[in-house]
């Protein structure tokens, strides 16, 4: 099948696909260290991990509760939850316990960590870029929580900036340095610390901490969008403590709206995969508040309001006022406000159509590494639009960067690309790889263009996606090519499909 074809009837399936899908899911990690073998024990945070992992069940997430974990057992806990991560809509990691900051890079200390130096601490600890990447594949949404920030049991006397110092004993060893290192997740993950960085989080002189009691009170709240829950939550333990901590997030969620523990009686439920019309129905309430945070700079409620804006099917359809907030984003420099607004320059919605101002928006969305734009920017060096000329080798570059960034249209077009043998350096296995890791990430048209058309692809493709399924455990037939029952059926369960 030529190139153009095959980009083209992709383009469209994603535009069209109707299949059935997974069912939404959510899945938690709650971890609770208070048991310190060898440093200064915390009395709360088991309190705090198990209430956490009540309230997170009972707004429906699966949740994996482990106590007073140690190293070996955290290590398998992330692997074993990333995995699962990889077809839930929404990932979320909770930590109660110590964490402390070293050389810039935040630890989280399992209960049998024995540490004489900071060295020890990077050996024998977790770090957030662990807890990041066993959250980095989720769907929609991935939230790393760290009710960590206490106080550091490792004494005044640590150099953060040495790796080999030697801790000395302290008198009180629960006081120290304290806070965490501020986070720079990737774009879709959040954040969220129970005290600023370099701050210290209080343990609470009840059963739980103010951070986890204020959580636990608004996240069951229904109807809360999740960007306004994290504000909440800053306000309520701001006035529990008396402004002695202020919790604060870091990175930014998608601009599709969330709540987490569902609608509210009598409101509609979330379509959270079209952020247009799920904007549209956020309550009245909420909405002023958006407005507050977008005067504070909050680009991802600058994009909410201006998807309000853009649902003609609403009263509040208002192109011109979209295309402000979507300026001030993309100023403020929101890829997925810079992407938004290239849409309008390209159409003409709001401004007058300027191609040059849509190409330049494009790129610098690309330029943050924003997979939508740059997947279509290899759609439009392909086809030579917005007076760009037809360069179908620039299209290529386009598509497998966006493909390696995990958009799952680039991963089913770059592997179609690789099968048609139109990727000199990358064959079969690649194609395949391109393909799994495609519905890993929920893509209905490669679930469906694989369950009633594999002969799109060659027998080569087809042996090795099977291959790669039996690697991670869906396939046990053999590597024929042949997409029968039984490979049908794994298909379904990467896909996250119980059947």
């Amino acid at each position: 099948m030529s190139l153009a074809i095959r980009i083209v009837a992709a383009w469209i399936l994603c535009l069209n696909a109707t299949l059935a899908s997974a069912a939404p899911d959510r899945v938690a990690l709650v971890l609770g260290n208070g048991a310190y073998q060898t440093i200064e024990p915390l009395s709360n945070t088991r309190n705090d991990a198990q209430a956490m992992a009540n309230t997170l069940s009972s707004i429906g997430f699966d949740v994996t509760l482990a106590l007073d974990a140690t190293s070996t057992q955290t290590f398998e806990l992330l692997d074993e939850f990333a995995f699962r991560a990889e077809t839930a809509d929404l990932a979320l990691i909770y930590y109660a316990g110590h964490g402390v900051e070293v050389q810039g890079e935040n630890f989280l200390i399992p209960v049998d960590a024995n540490v004489a130096s900071n060295r020890d601490v990077q050996r024998q600890s977790v770090s957030l870029k662990q807890l990041l990447s066993a959250v980095e594949r989720a769907r929609k949404m991935r939230v790393v929580i760290l009710d960590s920030c206490r106080n550091n049991p490792l004494g005044d006397l640590i150099d953060l900036n040495d790796t080999d110092t030697k801790l000395q004993p302290t008198e009180d060893a629960t006081r120290g340095v304290g806070g965490l290192a501020p986070a720079d997740p990737d774009r879709g993950t959040l954040v969220a610390f129970a005290a600023k960085d370099g701050q210290v989080a209080l343990d609470g002189s009840g059963d739980n901490s103010p951070y986890a009691m204020a959580l636990m009170e608004k996240m069951v709240v229904p109807g809360l969008e999740i960007s306004l829950m994290f504000r909440q939550v800053r306000d309520r333990v701001l006035e529990i403590t008396h402004n002695l901590q202020e919790p604060h997030t870091y990175g930014s969620l998608s601009g599709v709206p969330f709540y987490m523990a569902g609608p509210a009686k009598g409101q509609a439920d979330v379509d959270n995969g079209d952020a247009l019309s799920a904007w549209t129905k956020i309550k009245p309430d909420q909405e002023q508040q958006l407005l507050a945070l977008a005067e504070l700079g909050d680009t991802r409620s600058m994009l909410g309001l201006a998807y309000m804006r853009l649902n003609p099917n609403e009263g509040r359809f208002n192109p011109k006022e979209a295309v402000s907030f979507l300026e001030r984003a993309a100023k403020a420099g929101s890829p997925e406000a810079q992407f938004e607004l290239a849409k309008l320059y390209e159409r003409g919605t709001g401004v007058e159509r300027d191609e040059a101002r849509a190409l330049e928006l494009y790129q610098e969305a690309a330029d943050q590494d924003f997979a939508d734009a740059i997947n279509d920017l290899g759609f439009l060096h392909y086809q030579g639009g917005l007076g760009l000329p037809a360069d179908p080798k620039r299209a290529l570059e386009y598509f497998e960067r966006a493909a390696d960034l995990r958009h799952p249209q680039a991963q089913f077009n770059f592997a179609a690309l690789i099968d048609d043998g139109l990727i000199p350096t990358k064959g079969p296995e690649d194609a395949a790889g391109y393909l799994y890791e495609a519905l890993r990430s929920g893509s209905s048209d490669v679930l469906n263009l694989l369950s009633e058309r594999p002969n799109m692809f060659t027998r080569q493709t087809r042996r090795a996606l099977q291959g790669k399924l039996k690697e991670h455990g869906f396939y046990a037939g053999g590597l024929d090519g042949e997409f029968g029952a039984g490979t049908k059926k794994s298909i379904r369960l990467a896909y996250g499909l119980s059947e």
